[in-house]
């Protein structure tokens, strides 16, 4: 039972994202992977339940929740196929407007509301573009309200899904709640080849797991010498040409061309 304190949510994800957002549950013992009914601002929509029912204290919420309605019945399965269907046909009834009228502009995605009642586009371009008479045909078409968003590559990536370099599902579409910002220089703290096939994602833009041990190697690097520094090393004076972080050691080259390997480990 809830008290004046605290509050039972229940967190979920919604087709086509991997942010979380949290719900009023109430009673209804929902699972994790269970479809339900929520209130959003748009109206009724149906998610994947991906965080399970738990009491949090009142004071961490930063706005009001909306409510979970109910668990989704046959009815509303069916509603949702309906909606993908409806989604395939006006995927290609898009993509041929777009022919016919010559717009510079790439269809990724269509989705309907749970109540069929809108429906959002989702394209690139690589700049702004004039869609009115796109979306006067849509919505005579439909007679639906009709949403036209354009997104970026890395939003791209996220909605059609795929596998990265490493072999798993992309970091954006099954698990990373936000895009946080990429820089060159976290390759280079990471020693990283900067070789634009290696550290690019599918998207064409920086991995977004180069942000994921960053910090690691950020305190990894304080105090330790850098490439370049003059060493005394067991066998002679060197000069430090290559440095492994995780291990911790360096390649010295010596004064008469030799090269070892000499540990630059922080003492406590």
């Amino acid at each position: 039972m809830e008290n004046n304190n605290s509050i039972f949510v229940v967190g979920i994800k919604f087709k086509g994202s991997g942010k979380i957002y949290y719900f009023k549950s109430d009673s209804l013992p929902l699972r994790v992977g269970e479809k339900c009914i929520v209130e959003t601002d748009k109206g009724l929509e149906i998610g994947i339940v991906a965080i399970s029912r738990r009491k949090i204290l009142k004071g961490l919420i930063q706005r009001p929740l909306k409510n979970v309605v109910r668990k989704a019945a046959k009815e509303d399965i069916r509603q949702v196929e309906n909606n993908e269907a409806l989604e395939r046909e006006a995927f290609e009834i898009c993509q041929n407007k777009i022919r016919e009228r010559e717009i510079p502009m790439k269809l990724i995605r269509v989705e309907f509301s749970f109540d069929a009642q809108r429906a959002t586009f989702y394209f690139t371009s690589e700049g702004r573009i004039d869609f009115r008479e796109l979306v006067k045909d849509l919505a005579h078409h439909f007679k639906i309200k009709i949403e036209m968003k354009q997104i970026g590559l890395r939003d791209e990536a996220r909605i059609l899904g795929g596998c990265g370099p490493c072999g798993r599902n992309l970091c954006c579409a099954s698990f990373l709640k936000d895009f946080e910002p990429v820089s060159i220089k976290m390759a280079k703290d990471q020693n990283l080849a900067l070789n634009p096939v290696k550290i690019s994602g599918v998207c064409g833009r920086l991995m977004c797991c180069l942000v994921y041990e960053h910090a690691t190697y950020k305190e990894l690097k304080k105090n330790l010498p850098q490439i370049g520094s003059n060493i005394d090393t067991a066998e002679g004076k060197g000069k430090i040409v290559k440095i492994n972080l995780l291990q911790e050691n360096a390649v010295v080259e010596l004064e008469d061309g030799k090269k070892v390997s000499v540990s630059i480990k922080k003492t406590p």
